[in-house]
């Protein structure tokens, strides 16, 4: 609904009702949609410690790689004990289940930038968030009346995937049209801190749950109904654009229209070309990999860690697996401020501040992640290492989370559909990987998978601290690309060159 189709009085009214900035809703919302992803995202990754039945591994009476902490014996400490709903599902295919996400996920960020560069992100969200809460719901049905057939469960995954995938790129189209340089670092950190928040109200929620309740299902049915839940306020309180808000009071939309100039009224054509060649894109996209490698293992497989070398319940292993991303929430809000604050007062160009705290939120992860490994049967030094470890990527958000917002307002959806559903190859890969190298559950298995992802954290730190930019790149304004770059005009859908505007080949 335009401005123009309500009342100036209704308009008035609302708006002094509703004195909170009409961005900070949407930040508030972005938030929420973060949280309840990552929340129906996370849920399997706890709940799978409790559907599959107890290993009776020949490494089982072998203490030798293996911590006696709590229970003695890993049979023995199920919350659930109805043995029809416990599944035999060995490690590999543990890892099959827990990466197919990642595989719908990868697959919709494209289009869903595209989707949303045309029609805006509110839609584009909200039914990608709709989609996947109404498939969490049906995950507990679809693996009791297939009797655990995992390759359903694998599917599932994938359609839920698919729904999720359109989350981040629709997200930056719509904080590119409503957020201010000056406030990017603190809104970007805000909004994508929300996995944290999901990752700790799951793991915390999910563990008591199951204990009480005996039951695995109730995860998947509380965090599904709160994505649906989250879609209704959504829809009624959120618009892709500050031009199209009803609520939205003068003075801020003044505001707005002075300070993202660079955002285009039009719709410009995608210059690809000048995409797939620019250097600073490139490093971006290192340092999303190597993030997402790290965050990955630490997400899907970190509870697996914590039951079968930590031997923790499942209650004590929600909780300690909440502690990490409680540390690095708090560091990404807190470092959100401090980033825009040595910008604002000059202390940092924003390309240095950019590379500074990404490695920041590369290098500590790796060192820690690798200390918790060496802690081996010290479960409260390996648990603290690890939260330290997530603590330190927390500064990952205000350093090259946001980036795409300082490389390309006009086309921060795109970039973030191409960077982070490649990352998402990540969350693919480590899961499998996990699962193929942790087969006898043994802290040296482990300690092989936390120094690959030690290296690959160097790697692509030491990638985008040496290319990573801050700065708006050329192609950002359609008025100066290339005559001769090929673009893809959104409207018409045409291939098209600048040179002599000719249609080339329709798609």
């Amino acid at each position: 609904m335009a401005n123009h189709n309500m009342p100036v009085g209704w308009r008035l009214t609302i708006s002094k009702c509703c004195p909170i900035p009409q961005r900070y809703v949407l930040a508030i919302m972005g938030f929420l949609a973060v949280v309840n992803a990552y929340a129906m995202r996370v849920s399997l990754s706890i709940a799978i410690t409790e559907m599959v039945k107890p290993s009776n591994s020949s490494s089982e009476n072998n203490y030798e790689d293996l911590c006696a902490v709590g229970k003695t014996n890993s049979s023995h400490n199920n919350a659930v004990k109805n043995p029809d709903i416990l599944y035999d599902w060995d490690e590999p295919t543990q890892g099959w289940i827990l990466s197919a996400f990642y595989w719908g996920y990868l697959i919709t960020h494209l289009p869903g930038g595209i989707l949303a560069a045309k029609f805006g992100g509110k839609y584009t969200l909200g039914l990608g968030i709709l989609s996947t809460g109404i498939f969490t719901i049906l995950t507990p049905w679809i693996v009791i009346m297939t009797h655990g057939n995992w390759k359903w469960i694998v599917a599932l995954r994938v359609v839920e995937g698919l729904g999720e995938g359109t989350t981040y790129p629709a997200l930056n189209t719509m904080l590119a049209q409503w957020v201010p340089v000056g406030e990017r670092s603190k809104i970007g950190s805000l909004v994508y801190a929300g996995g944290q928040i999901g990752t700790i109200v799951c793991n915390l929620i999910s563990g008591q749950l199951i204990t009480a309740t005996e039951d695995w299902a109730s995860v998947f049915y509380l965090f599904g109904g709160l994505g649906i839940v989250w879609f209704i306020f959504f829809q009624l309180l959120c618009y892709s654009e500050p031009k199209h808000h009803p609520f939205i009071s003068d003075r801020e939309k003044q505001y707005l229209e002075k300070e993202i100039q660079c955002v285009s009224d039009k719709r410009p054509p995608i210059p690809w070309k000048a995409l797939a060649s620019s250097v600073p894109l490139w490093a971006l996209l290192a340092a999303q990999i190597g993030h997402d490698w790290g965050f990955y293992t630490m997400v899907s497989d970190l509870p697996k860690y914590m039951k079968e070398v930590l031997r923790f319940d499942v209650a004590t292993n929600g909780l300690w697996n909440s502690i990490p991303y409680a540390a690095m929430w708090i560091v990404s809000i807190s470092g959100g401020w401090i980033c825009d604050w040595l910008i604002s007062h000059r202390y940092m160009s924003i390309t240095v501040a950019r590379r500074f705290f990404t490695a920041f939120a590369a290098v500590g992860p790796a060192i820690f992640i690798m200390a918790a490994s060496y802690a081996e049967c010290n479960t409260t030094l390996a648990a603290w290492m690890f939260t330290t470890a997530m603590g330190f990527m927390g500064t990952f958000y205000c350093g090259m989370k946001v980036n795409a917002l300082d490389l390309s307002p006009n086309f921060a959806g795109i970039i973030m559909a191409i960077t982070n559903g490649i990352g998402a190859g990540a969350g693919i890969i480590t899961p499998y990987l996990t699962g193929a190298l942790t087969g006898e559950h043994t802290v040296i298995e482990w300690r092989t998978v936390f120094w690959i992802s030690f290296v690959i954290f160097a790697v692509t730190s030491v990638i985008y601290s040496l290319f990573g930019s801050g700065e708006e790149q050329w192609w950002n304004n359609p008025e100066k690309i290339d005559k001769n770059t090929t673009v893809i005009n959104l409207d018409t859908k045409q291939f098209q060159r600048k040179e002599d505007r000719k249609t080339i080949t329709s798609l």
